[in-house]
């Protein structure tokens, strides 16, 4: 019995011969001490022979006699460590082995070997005990020589495959376990022959000949083995298997991914497909996510009356498949062989069965009682290990007029698990595996069930996200223009993009609005901020613009009186903007507006203007030359300032007004406004293609695609009307000249082929050139033009507009323009520097859309 642990350099050995012997009487007095006892504890034999043995040992040790001494009677001796002390104070681990021995006449008596453990490793170890150790230990270890041949394993190596120890003998890891990365493990031991250095950890991963349906993960080391010059004989290693911790470490990897790559965006479908995507194909090797129709449209759960049954449209929001065409049976890396070497399963999974591929967007029909509606009714996950290979897909419609069997698409082990959030589920995902992957457990159950609970927020969030959305695009839609009027004064193009390009929303805007006379009034303005705030405040200013273009006031009055507004309602409100510089409410959002409103008449080419806060319009002339209209600029709307100053210039036939908001200036480096209009004359200069074209060129060119500001783009190219489409007379302040006039209005109409208006025109013309002699003075005209409406005006140097009377049946008169709003589509006043124009029009295209 010894053991011994030699260094290079330094030898020592511990063996019978360096122990220290002394004897105990059967009650464990010292009855015999020895020179070495004598050396190694440091007492002399008259100070220790006939005392207790516990009285050598510190008091922890010295409690443990009495059990100590029954263990020997039982077990006929004892082993073990224990510290002795010294006679200068000092303790000393000693290695003690109790034997019984038995004197001449019949004593009992121990014998006690001591052994010194100062700068020892620890206890030493009989052959029998270290083989043992070896043969029973849980750990995989084998030992190879030099040319990495097995000469020795243990009975635990045999579970990690490659057969009992003595098939191993004489053989190499790649005879054993073929498949395994022989090339990564051989060349880790070559390592250690060369260099001597312990390799710790070496992480292996792939499937071994005894569970070739199971992937498996061990963890190697190796040591070399020398003989007495230090020379290498072979390489000790050691095999653990870890495959529940690899198992565990790839979920979290798997949720790590899921946190970062679901619910990067807040689109329903989007997120639906990242969910299949992040599956796919460390987890599953097929992945459906269906959602209820009703999600998909962003709206709430609709209620199903009691008593009524629930018919849920489920419809595919994603998928993903290890096959690159969309179908489950195509080969997955590492599962498509069944280990015949050619490459195809035999349970017929390398074909590609295009049943299982349904386009996403599409309606999914499951057969009553199946797994997915199940699921989405109870709301309770549902898990097959092994899948019947007779059985039918679960979905209704197949191609071929055919339901595929599991066998055909290679699926054997499916999970289905609800999708809820918020206490309701939106629809269910369905995990499927196929070849050679392991069936799904309860495990995977468990983590299907995180993965899909993460999805399932960012799936609700994304609903609510759309259904907010949508409301707020219905509100920007129906605040902007679907489609501007048609009419012959101009030919328009608009362009909008807003800078929240998660909502849609902003507070630019644009406009035309007929006028009286064939006129047209151009508008293009814009609210300081984004989103649906702007949006609203927006939308009071247009409603506004509109209301007083109808009253056909010139540019400057319909500037004020909108400033006026602004102001009185942000006063009123009492709203005032907060010291980081946010503002509530609509009104406060108004106040600070931008707005130039723009007045055409095709019938002169003139053109009226004025500005409030915002960029002068540019005109693109005939030629092709860009130039910029010099318009005095007025305060921002609500902002109080001088009064607001109109321009008017004629533009010819052709030209080009294009009215835009700041943000088209503005490159976001905080560069001049004479820069940007650099920029802008470059781009419309340059502008090609059609006209409707344009808008969304001259945008491309001058904004980046995510843009700072709001912008908003008009561009109206004018027309003129020809001088066979207006006819006009001034008349003479004389009742006879009534008669002159209707007959020169139908003269007028004969020419024209409008025949069929003359009754009405001539009661027209007749009812207001008597009210204009009688309640005007100055020269009166009469104009008639012909457009998309035949319009009659009237124009005199009065002041005052009539007002429409509601006659009494004993009245003689008052009924004039009763009548002319009878017989004509609309009719108004608008006021000139000369006087007033009242008008009425008659469609030439039948009633009004």
């Amino acid at each position: 019995m010894g053991a011994q642990e030699e260094r290079s350099g330094d030898r020592q050995r511990f063996d019978v011969a360096d122990a220290a012997p002394l004897l105990l009487d059967a009650r464990g007095v010292v009855t015999s001490w020895t020179r070495g006892a004598e050396r190694l504890l440091g007492r002399p034999a008259s100070e220790v022979v006939g005392t207790g043995v516990a009285g050598l040992l510190v008091p922890t040790d010295a409690a443990r006699v009495p059990e100590l001494a029954q263990r020997c009677l039982h077990d006929d001796g004892w082993a073990g460590l224990l510290t002795a002390r010294r006679g200068d104070g000092g303790q000393v681990p000693v290695m003690a082995r109790v034997t019984p021995a038995v004197e001449p006449g019949g004593a009992d008596r121990w014998l006690v070997l001591l052994s010194d453990l100062r700068g020892a490793p620890g206890w030493d170890m009989s052959r029998t005990v270290l083989e043992t150790m070896l043969t029973r230990s849980p750990v995989g270890i084998a030992v190879v020589d030099t040319e990495l041949r097995f000469v020795w394993s243990n009975p635990a190596l045999t579970r990690f495959g490659g057969g009992p120890p003595g098939q191993r003998l004489g053989r190499r890891l790649a005879e054993v376990q073929p498949g395994v990365d022989v090339d990564g493990i051989e060349a880790q031991m070559r390592r250690v022959l060369a260099t001597g250095e312990p390799v710790i950890g070496y992480e292996h991963v792939g499937r071994l000949r005894s569970a070739p349906h199971r992937e498996t993960a061990h963890v190697l080391s190796f040591t070399r083995l020398e003989d007495e010059r230090g020379c290498p004989t072979g390489v000790y290693y050691t095999v653990v298997d870890v495959t529940e911790r690899h198992r565990a470490r790839q979920r979290l990897a798997l949720l790590d991914r899921a946190g970062e790559r679901i619910g990067r965006t807040l689109d329903i479908e989007g997120t639906a497909q990242e969910l299949s995507d992040v599956a796919v194909p460390d987890f599953a090797d097929l992945v459906t996510v269906d959602l209820l129709e009703w999600v998909l449209r962003g709206a709430e759960p609709v209620p199903v009356p009691p008593g009524e049954p629930a018919a849920p449209v489920l419809r595919r929001a994603g998928q993903r498949s290890v096959d690159p065409d969309g179908a489950p049976g195509g080969a997955a890396p590492g599962s498509g062989d069944d280990g015949d070497g050619d490459g195809v399963s035999g349970d017929g999974c390398g074909d590609v069965v295009e049943a299982a591929s349904v386009e996403v967007g599409t309606e999914v029909g499951y057969l009553d009682g199946s797994p997915p509606l199940h699921t989405l009714a109870s709301g309770r996950a549902w898990r097959r290990e092994r899948l019947d290979p007779a059985a039918t897909e679960w979905a209704s419609r197949a191609p071929g007029g055919h339901a595929a069997t599991f066998r055909e698409l290679g699926l054997h082990s499916a999970m289905v698990v609800p999708i809820r959030a918020r206490g309701v589920t939106l629809g269910v995902t369905t995990f499927f595996r196929r070849g050679r992957q392991d069936p799904f457990d309860a495990g995977d159950l468990h983590l299907a069930g995180d993965l899909v609970s993460r999805a399932a927020v960012c799936v609700d969030n994304a609903r609510r996200y759309t259904r907010e959305r949508n409301a707020a695009l219905a509100l920007q839609r129906s605040l902007l223009p679907r489609r501007l009027p048609e009419q012959d004064a101009v030919e328009v193009t608009a362009c909008y993009r807003p800078a929240d390009e998660l909502t849609g929303l902003g507070g630019d805007w644009y406009d035309l609005i007929p006028l009286s006379g064939a006129r047209v009034a151009l508008v293009v303005g814009e609210v300081p901020g984004h989103g649906i705030d702007a949006s609203a405040a927006m939308g009071r200013l247009r409603t506004a613009v509109r209301t007083l273009a109808a009253l056909d006031l010139p540019p400057d009055e319909v500037l004020a009186h909108l400033d006026d507004l602004v102001g009185t309602a942000a006063q009123q409100e009492g709203v005032r903007p907060d010291p980081a510089g946010d503002s509530y409410g609509d009104s406060m959002r108004a106040v600070g507006s931008g707005c130039v409103y723009v007045v055409y008449d095709p019938v002169d080419g003139r053109c009226a203007m004025a500005a409030a806060g915002h960029p002068a319009p540019a005109v693109v002339r005939p030629d092709g030359g860009v130039g910029f209209v010099e318009l005095p600029q007025g305060p921002p709307l609500g902002a109080g300032g001088p009064p607001f100053e109109s321009v008017e210039l004629t533009l010819a036939a052709g030209s080009t007004l294009v009215l835009h908001t700041d943000g088209l200036l503005a490159d976001g480096e905080g560069e001049d406004g004479g820069a940007g209009r650099d920029r802008l004359r470059a781009a419309l200069e340059r502008t090609t293609g059609s006209f409707d074209s344009r808008c969304g060129a001259v945008i491309d060119a001058l904004i980046p695609a995510h843009p700072h500001d709001d912008v908003a783009l008009l561009m109206a190219r004018t027309r003129l009307l020809g001088a066979d489409q207006v006819a006009d007379w001034e008349l003479a302040s004389d009742p006879a000249i009534v008669a002159v006039a209707r007959k020169a209005a139908a003269r007028q109409l004969t020419a024209w082929d409008l025949e069929e208006l003359a009754f009405t025109t001539e009661l027209v013309v007749s009812e207001l050139v008597t009210n204009a002699m009688r309640h005007a003075a100055g020269p009166i005209r009469l104009r008639l033009i012909r457009d998309r409406a035949l319009i009659c005006e009237v124009s005199d140097g009065g002041a005052t507009a009539p007002h429409l009377r509601h006659p009494r049946t004993t009245d003689e008169g008052g009924r004039g323009l009763l009548l002319v709003s009878q017989f004509t589509q609309r009719w108004g006043t608008r006021f000139s520097p000369e006087g007033k124009v009242i008008w009425a029009e008659q469609s030439l295209s039948g009633p009004p859309d």
